[in-house]
């Protein structure tokens, strides 16, 4: 496993310095919890550089994201006038989907986000920005007159060829600094701009599509790729729901049938999500990692016919003894 997907931002929280808008880190990295505790953090940019280059000694780039068009309420507390109402928000105490999101008609936002990026790109040296792009409501852009106005200006034709104007105008900015746009699979909703990758978590489906349209895929469908979900069905620690046995996690096939030559060379590999709203220390993290990380690093390296559930199983049973060595907290095997 060689990419750190570092997932920055979010309506719950905004975890990284941005020295041009400190309100980030004095508002949006913090949010009141039951009983009135103030919870929340970040990494300074000194810390971030430590991390980057810890794992460039050890062959990994980090992959930043940075949410946009949605997910952005952690970033509207702090800055409201860059929503379509103009708030006032909060930073979200739940997980979810929020409709209040980057005001796609404001010419504000776009000046904002440019300055947030270029101190991004200063703090990562790899040759990808995730801009995130899932799960945008579109109700207030269909409620907002400078929305609307964007539109016809635009000569686009409903709010997800806004959203594809949106991610478009990011990634001119970032291919202008020698940056690749990657976002999840919505940004393939409405167009997707050229040149961008795709991470295709809501179904292999999602990743054939956008190589076929010409994209960069990294598949990470939540069927074989969310280690957020249960491992068993009995005795688990709270999780968020699914169920992801290891079993399942091996039979990942990350270059789908059905795909040309030229198309197949689009998968650029895959990836393991692992999001923590139901984790509460690096332990369960480990715990949920661990060993279906295993069963996903060698699916990525080994080509299918040489590869059987069984003979995996043999020598993971080795390889636990080093995960014992150095510490992990893995889900034992199931006898």
């Amino acid at each position: 496993m060689n990419v750190f997907h570092w997932h920055l931002t979010d309506d719950q929280g905004w975890r990284l310095e941005i020295k041009r808008y400190p309100r980030l880190t004095d508002v949006s990295a913090w949010r009141s919890e039951a009983g009135g505790n103030r919870y929340g953090g970040f990494y300074t940019q000194d810390a971030v550089r430590d991390i980057v280059e810890y794992a460039r000694r050890r062959f990994v780039t980090i992959v930043p994201e940075i949410e946009m068009p949605g997910h952005a309420r952690a970033v509207l507390a702090a800055y409201p006038h860059l929503s379509c109402t103009g708030g006032p928000f909060e930073v979200a105490t739940t997980w979810g989907i929020f409709d209040d999101v980057f005001c796609a008609g404001n010419d504000k936002t776009f000046p904002f986000l440019e300055n947030v990026l270029t101190e991004v790109i200063d703090l990562f040296p790899g040759p990808f920005i995730h801009i995130g792009g899932d799960e945008c409501p579109k109700v207030r852009w269909q409620e907002h007159d400078l929305c609307q106005t964007r539109i016809l200006r635009e000569n686009l034709m409903n709010e997800d060829e806004l959203q594809a104007w949106f991610v478009s105008r990011i990634a001119r900015f970032l291919s202008a600094r020698e940056k690749r746009l990657i976002g999840w699979d919505e940004i393939l909703e409405g167009g997707a701009p050229e040149g961008a990758a795709v991470m295709a978590w809501r179904g292999v489906d999602k990743g054939i599509a956008a190589a076929r349209a010409g994209c960069d895929v990294v598949m990470t469908p939540t069927s074989h790729c969310y280690f957020d979900y249960y491992q068993a069905t009995d005795n688990e620690p709270k999780a968020i729901g699914g169920h992801l046995p290891l079993e399942t996690v091996y039979a990942f096939e990350p270059m789908p049938d059905g795909l040309t030559l030229d198309e197949g060379r689009r998968i650029l590999g895959g990836q393991g999500n692992i999001w923590t709203e139901y984790m509460p220390d690096t332990r369960q993290v480990e715990y949920m990692a661990f060993p279906r990380a295993c069963a996903l690093a060698e699916v990525l390296w080994s080509p299918r016919e040489n590869r059987t559930f069984p003979d995996f199983v043999s020598r993971l049973r080795h390889h636990l003894l080093r995960l014992d060595a150095l510490g992990v907290n893995y889900r034992p095997l199931t006898p």
